[in-house]
């Protein structure tokens, strides 16, 4: 997560993490669909404009770091290092992600969504437009060449593989495999180009 500098910046992310926070406690003991948005301000101590102003909907308060994690994913295309391969940069952020997101304290959380169809319906919305976001940071790559359909397939592809792999049994040999293929899609589509295209080239 991306550390704020100044005071004020500082202060308006504890303050964000707080309201994260008791909605996730609170949504863990009573049941999601139970609590409301007045009970998560109350129990944060916040006003409702102020959640409002941290948070634009109940389901947000579940995925308190979806902006955080979108930009880890385009920043996994342009801050690598200088004729870095895209996908094992690629491969590399989703691992560190899955693991994340899979710690043995996750479990009751990711139940809680698999059970919600709002917190479902959220989260595909949500991983749709992480898809868009690292498909237009691929495609404006002048290095990676590669049409604009192409970028948005890969794209989908690797925001796929963190749902498959955060739910699979063994998370990273799922990362891995899933890939493995993607790496053959990629390269496929160029054949005479790079094999996985590089930053800056």
């Amino acid at each position: 997560m991306t550390v704020p500098t100044g005071r004020r910046e500082r202060k308006k992310a504890a303050t964000r993490q707080k309201i994260a926070d008791a909605a996730l406690r609170l949504f863990l003991e009573r049941g999601y669909d139970a609590v409301g948005i007045r009970d998560v301000a109350a129990e944060a101590d916040v006003a409702v404009t102020t959640l409002f102003s941290h948070f634009a909907s109940k389901e947000a308060l579940v995925f308190e770091q979806d902006e955080d994690f979108e930009q880890r994913l385009t920043r996994a295309v342009t801050d690598r290092a200088p004729h870095e391969p895209l996908i094992p940069a690629l491969r590399r952020e989703i691992q560190a992600l899955v693991r994340h997101c899979t710690p043995d304290g996750a479990a009751p959380i990711w139940r809680m969504i698999d059970a919600s169809p709002a917190l479902r319906e959220y989260e595909t919305s949500m991983r749709l437009r992480h898809a868009e976001s690292l498909a237009a940071a691929i495609a404006a790559d002048p290095g990676l060449s590669r049409t604009p359909p192409a970028c948005r397939a890969i794209a989908r592809f690797v925001i796929d593989a963190f749902s498959l792999a955060r739910a699979a049994a063994d998370p990273k040999a799922t990362v891995d495999e899933i890939f493995r293929m993607i790496e053959a899609a990629w390269e496929v589509t160029y054949p005479s180009a790079n094999a996985t295209g590089t930053a800056g080239s």
